[in-house]
């Protein structure tokens, strides 16, 4: 490599730092905010204290919400992953103009506005009978994960061989075999990253559930929402601690896991095994 292409690079990778630094050290102010020893949000001045993390782990009302999320999250991400593998192995089956258009189509909830698809989902909502209630905020979560999935399942067949297809049905493997064991383990990854982004999506979702949500649903991200409204309790500042950590942990997660199904598909492992 060049000097020149050397400074390039260099200037690339320092410019790509500083766009994640300015969208990422914004969000660790919730950090020193929630250790302050104070009853309103303010920073720390000398000393720290843990009052709004007991505040938070130790309250039925933020236990409540943050299990309600949780329990939201894996249903909808659960829902979402199925039925986001299934329609991108199907897109991939057809490979046509046709299956190029119904894709840009099930892309539609990530394009349109948030508050827009929330209007969407409280007017259809009504009539159904699904306002303020798991399955409606499930239903709805899942729909806009979705696509999520699509996209990271998409990127891992258009990396899978065909052949290993084709190899499959010759030596008289039934489609659901051949999916089963020939297809889907070659695109874990890509089904790994969609669950993990859908959860993610769901657990921070806010404002669909302004919309779709009352009182018998208080979703992590909505009961924060309602207490910066009405107080200035510190304890929001450690739950948004806790909603930063609980994304970081599910990236982490899944870092760690395309790293072990590379090490195990690596061409040494191979040689060993």
């Amino acid at each position: 490599m060049t000097k020149k292409n050397s400074l390039g690079w260099n200037f690339l990778r320092g410019f790509a730092w500083a766009g994640l630094a300015f969208l990422v050290l914004p969000t660790l102010i919730a950090v020193p905010v929630s250790l302050t020893p104070k009853r309103y949000l303010s920073m720390p001045t000398g000393e720290v204290s843990l009052r709004h993390y007991i505040n938070l782990f130790s309250s039925t009302e933020w236990m409540s919400s943050i299990g309600q999320s949780t329990i939201i999250a894996g249903f909808s991400a659960l829902i979402a992953t199925v039925l986001g593998t299934l329609c991108a192995i199907g897109l991939w089956r057809i490979s046509s103009r046709a299956s190029e258009a119904i894709r840009g189509i099930l892309l539609l909830p990530l394009i349109i506005p948030p508050i827009i698809s929330a209007m969407a989902f409280y007017r259809i909502w009504v009539k159904l009978g699904l306002l303020d209630s798991y399955s409606g905020m499930i239903i709805a979560h899942a729909i806009l994960a979705a696509p999520m999935v699509l996209i990271t399942v998409s990127a891992s067949l258009a990396n899978f061989d065909l052949r290993l297809e084709q190899a499959s049905c010759n030596l008289g493997a039934s489609i659901g075999t051949t999916l089963r064991r020939v297809v889907l383990p070659s695109i874990k990854p890509g089904i790994w990253a969609g669950a993990i982004f859908a959860f993610i999506l769901s657990w921070d979702e806010i404002v669909v559930a302004l919309f779709i949500a009352k009182f018998r649903i208080m979703t992590l991200p909505r009961r924060m929402w309602d207490g910066i409204r009405e107080n200035t309790d510190p304890t929001v500042a450690a739950s948004a601690v806790v909603l930063v950590l609980v994304t970081i942990s599910a990236l982490t997660i899944y870092s760690i896991m395309t790293n072990h199904v590379r090490i195990q598909g690596s061409p040494e492992q191979e040689e060993n095994s």
